[in-house]
C-alpha cells in the first residue's frame, strides 16, 4: 500500500522506542508555539568569514517561506564581528546587517565551512582557532534560547564545550573528531536533544530547519514549506523522549 508521506505528516501519526523518539523525518511534534500568542519565534543565523554558502541559505529560505504561513516566524542573519561585508565560502560577499545579539534569538543556528582548505583558511577551524566564537556561543546559553547547527558547525558547538556528553552529530567526516571531544555521536539526520539541535551534512540544513519549524511552528506549516520549496526531507530525526 501506498502511503503518501505527507498525509502522514499531517494526521500526526509517529513511533518511539526506548528513551527516544525514532522518527521519519515527518514524525509529529505537539504545536508548542502555533496558535499560543502573538509572540514571534526568532531564528538567527550566524554568518562568519568561510562559512558555507548552503549552510546559511538553506535554513534561511525555510525559515523565509515559514514566515508567509506564520508572521511570527523572524530570521535575520547576524555577525559576531561588527555588522558589515562577510565572505562567503564560496568568495561571495554580502552585506550582514545585524550584530551578536543572542538575547533576542529563540534559535541561533550555527553552520559550517572551512574545512578541506589550507591552514589558515576562514572557516569554522580559523574560528575555533580564534577562540572568540566559541567563548559567545558557550556565554549565550540560557533557558528558552535552542542552539542549532549544519554540518561541521557542530565543531564550533563542540569547542564552546556544548556538545560534550549530549547527542549530537556533523559531518561523516568529522564525526570521530567530534567524539573525542566528547560528543555522542548519534548517527540520524537531524539529532533532537531539546536545546541543542544538529543536523550532519552538507544540506542538512533543509532538513534541520523544516524540522525545527515543525517542532515550532508545527507539522502543517512545514509540509506548507516543502511543497512551495519542492523538496522533501531526508533521513530520520532522533529527538529525545521527554519526561
Amino acid at each position: 500500500m501506498h502511503v503518501n508521506r505527507r498525509v502522514v505528516l499531517r494526521a500526526g501519526l509517529g513511533t518511539a522506542t526506548g528513551a527516544a523518539t525514532v522518527a521519519s523525518p515527518f514524525a509529529p511534534i505537539p504545536r508548542s508555539r502555533a496558535g499560543s500568542g502573538p509572540g514571534r519565534w526568532r531564528v538567527q543565523l550566524l554568518v562568519f568569514d568561510g562559512v558555507d554558502d548552503m549552510d546559511i541559505f538553506a535554513p534561511l529560505e525555510v525559515f523565509g517561506c515559514a514566515k508567509h504561513f506564520d508572521p511570527r516566524a523572524d530570521v535575520e542573519l547576524v555577525t559576531a564581528a561588527s555588522p558589515g561585508a562577510v565572505v562567503l565560502m564560496s568568495g561571495t560577499r554580502i552585506e550582514v546587517p545585524a550584530g551578536w545579539a543572542p538575547e533576542r534569538a529563540d534559535v541561533i543556528v550555527v553552520p559550517g565551512g572551512g574545512y578541506g582548505l589550507p591552514p589558515g583558511s576562514p572557516g569554522v577551524p580559523s574560528e575555533i582557532a580564534r577562540g572568540r566564537l566559541p567563548r559567545l556561543l558557550a556565554s549565550a546559553r540560557r533557558d528558552g534560547l535552542t542552539l542549532a547547527s549544519v554540518c561541521a558547525g557542530a565543531m564550533l558547538l563542540s569547542a564552546a564545550g556544548i556538545t560534550r556528553g549530549r547527542p549530537c552529530i556533523t559531518h561523516h567526516r568529522l564525526i570521530e573528531r567530534l567524539e573525542q571531544e566528547g560528543g555522542v555521536v548519534t548517527r540520524a539526520r537531524v539529532v533532537d536533544d531539546g536545546d541543542l539541535v544538529t543536523a550532519g551534512g552538507v544540506t542538512s540544513g533543509l532538513d534541520l530547519a523544516l524540522w525545527l519549524v515543525q517542532r515550532e511552528l508545527g507539522s502543517d506549516i512545514a509540509v506548507g514549506v516543502e511543497e512551495i520549496l519542492e523538496y522533501e526531507r531526508r533521513g530520520t530525526v532522533w529527538r529525545r523522549e521527554r519526561a
